[in-house]
């Protein structure tokens, strides 16, 4: 297919489980030419067949041949030499040497192209905002309730729900051009029939997913139980009759309303103890063993670990609001040191 000049060039930076996703789902909207994804481990399978995309949601085997590259380099190297209109970003969110910030800047055209986050944890904008500061690049910070595992290298599965928010980082003080990129980023997923939400500050959304993140995915991690092992592990022993009642469940419940008063503390309001409750509620609809979270997975294949921008930043935001969180801060320490393990046992 020849390379289209009037519609969006999309980069994909970290091209796993979710860039593949959106691969796929970008392609039904815009040629698949006018997408490029860089990839690492699973860079000769995608290159000789694409990717695979088994979903709950659209179907099986499900293909998409963007133009496969190595790297940043490479990227802007490929012909034609036009700007990418938007870079995303689909790698783990973790402290590298060069910063994720500084590796994708060469593909970037100020004034032009646009840096969207799919990405976790919290406070995770502040290093593109510092970088790219004057330079006229919007930055759309994402929250994505999308999940999918690459099962084999360039093949994801797909499960359940697909929904992604969308707004600029910062929520004010933007250009207007900044907020209508937004805006056409949000057209184009809604074009190729996914589900796209634009808000004005899309931080609240982060957080109720923080509720999620920074609780289940550090216990999962360190305790190497599912969600709903974890609960049953604590369950009250009532003279040898079984209890429904859980100390684990209302230590995960302890935890999240740690994170909900640091979120409260920032302004989000609607962070609350209705909305933990919420979360919760979803626990029991789920049968044994429950979701095994994405920490859990990598600290299981002793991967690094998001520790850092999941709760590694929620503690430090809580420490410069002057908010106690005691069961969030010993987490944090535990799961920094469980990730340092990793390094010390290869």
């Amino acid at each position: 297919m020849t390379q289209d000049k009037t519609t969006p060039r999309v980069l994909i930076f970290g091209t796993g489980s979710l860039g593949a996703v959106y691969a796929w789902v970008i392609s039904r909207a815009i040629p698949e030419s006018n997408i490029t994804a860089i990839c690492r481990s699973n860079y000769d399978a995608a290159s000789r067949g694409g990717f695979t995309l088994h979903s709950t949601i659209w179907g099986n085997d499900l293909s998409v041949w963007p133009r496969v590259v190595r790297s940043i380099a490479e990227a802007v190297a490929q012909p034609p030499s036009q700007p990418f209109d938007y870079i995303l970003v689909a790698t783990k969110t973790l402290p590298t040497t060069p910063s994720t910030a500084e590796l994708i800047r060469p593909a970037i055209t100020p004034g032009r192209t646009a840096v969207v986050l799919l990405q976790n944890g919290i406070g995770i904008e502040e290093d593109f905002a510092r970088l790219y500061a004057g330079d006229d690049v919007p930055i759309l910070s994402t929250v994505a309730y999308t999940p999918a595992t690459q099962t084999a290298p360039a093949v994801v599965k797909h499960d359940v729900v697909e929904h992604l928010h969308v707004g600029t980082y910062p929520a004010t003080g933007v250009p207007e051009t900044h907020k209508r990129s937004a805006r056409v980023f949000v057209d184009m997923l809604t074009a190729a029939g996914a589900t796209a939400t634009l808000h004005d500050d899309v931080q609240a959304q982060r957080w109720g997913k923080l509720l999620i993140n920074g609780s289940w995915n550090p216990i999962c991690a360190l305790t190497k139980l599912r969600d709903r092992q974890f609960v049953e592990s604590g369950k009250k022993d009532d003279g040898g009759k079984e209890s429904r009642e859980s100390e684990a469940f209302e230590f995960v419940r302890d935890v999240m309303l740690e994170i909900a008063s640091v979120a409260q503390a920032c302004g989000y309001k609607d962070i609350n103890d209705e909305l933990v409750e919420s979360q919760l509620g979803r626990l029991p609809k789920r049968g044994l063993p429950g979701i095994q979270p994405s920490m859990m997975a990598d600290a299981l294949e002793m991967r690094n670990l998001e520790v850092d921008a999941i709760v590694g930043n929620t503690v430090r935001i809580a420490k410069d609001k002057n908010v106690s969180v005691p069961l969030l801060r010993t987490l944090y320490f535990l799961a920094q040191g469980l990730n340092a393990s990793f390094s010390l046992a290869k």
